[in-house]
C-alpha cells in the first residue's frame, strides 16, 4: 500500500476531539484514486505507481489520454495524474482503488498543493515592508525605497526585495495531525490550513518528518 492519495480541498470548520476540545480542521475529499500505471526498474529504470483522481469530460480528453486510462480498464480519463516514487516493487496492480483507508486518525501527514494567486503586490503586502509615516503630507506610504547605492556598486543587490508576482506557488505544510476520517464520504480532517483555495488540487501523504521512531 502507498502513502500517498489525491485529494481536493473542500474547506475549513471546526471539530471536537475526545478531550472536547474544539480543533480547526481543514476537510480534504482524498480519493478514490485508481492506479492507472505501475513502473518498475525493468521497464523504467525506477519504482513507481502512477494515481488518478477524479474524472475528465470526453470531450476535454485527447486520445492518447483515453488510450493510457482504458489500458487501466478506465472507461474515463483521470483529471489528475500524480506518480508516487517507491524504493522497492509494488504490490498493488493497474487498476486497484486507493482509499482513506490508507491513513489512521491521530496520523501525521504533510499536505501539498498550490497556494492562492495574488496578483502583481507591492513589498508591503509581499515582503511587509513597512513602507514610510502613515501621516498626511509624508508623501510616503508603501513605496519601496532605496534599492541600492550610488556609483558602488551602481545596481541593485542581487535578490532584492522588489514589487512582482505573488502567490501560486508550490507549497508543503508538513506534519499535519488527522484528527478525523470519514470513509464513507472519502473525507479527511486535518488540523490547520493547507495550501490552495477551496476546490484545489492537493496531495496528502504520510509525514516524512515527525513520525514515532519505531523500538529497537
Amino acid at each position: 500500500m502507498i502513502s500517498s492519495l489525491l485529494g481536493k480541498k473542500i474547506g475549513m470548520t471546526q471539530v471536537y476531539d475526545a478531550q472536547n476540545v474544539l480543533v480547526p480542521v481543514s476537510v480534504v475529499q482524498a480519493g478514490p484514486c485508481s492506479v492507472v500505471q505501475i513502473k518498475t526498474v525493468a521497464t523504467d529504470g525506477y519504482h513507481a505507481v502512477q494515481i488518478g483522481f477524479s474524472q475528465k469530460k470526453p470531450k476535454n480528453t485527447a486520445s492518447g489520454e483515453l488510450g493510457h486510462a482504458k489500458k487501466a480498464g478506465l472507461d474515463v480519463a483521470p483529471r489528475v495524474l500524480s506518480e508516487v516514487r517507491l524504493t522497492d516493487a509494488s504490490t498493488l496492480k493497474v487498476g486497484d482503488i486507493l482509499t482513506v483507508a490508507s491513513f489512521a486518525e491521530g496520523q501525521l501527514v504533510d499536505v501539498s498543493g498550490v497556494s492562492k494567486g495574488k496578483g502583481f503586490q507591492g513589498v508591503v503586502k509581499r515582503f511587509r515592508v513597512a513602507g514610510g509615516p502613515a501621516t498626511h503630507g509624508s508623501m510616503f506610504h508603501r513605496r519601496i525605497g532605496s534599492i541600492g547605492m550610488r556609483q558602488t556598486p551602481g545596481r541593485a543587490w542581487k535578490n532584492q526585495r522588489m514589487p512582482g508576482h505573488m502567490g501560486t506557488d508550490a507549497r508543503t505544510v508538513q506534519n499535519l495531525r488527522i484528527v478525523k476520517i470519514i470513509a464513507d464520504q472519502n473525507l479527511i480532517l486535518v488540523k490547520g490550513a493547507i495550501p490552495g483555495a477551496n476546490g484545489d488540487d492537493v496531495v496528502v501523504r504520510t509525514a516524512i518528518k515527525g513520525q514515532p521512531k519505531a523500538a529497537k
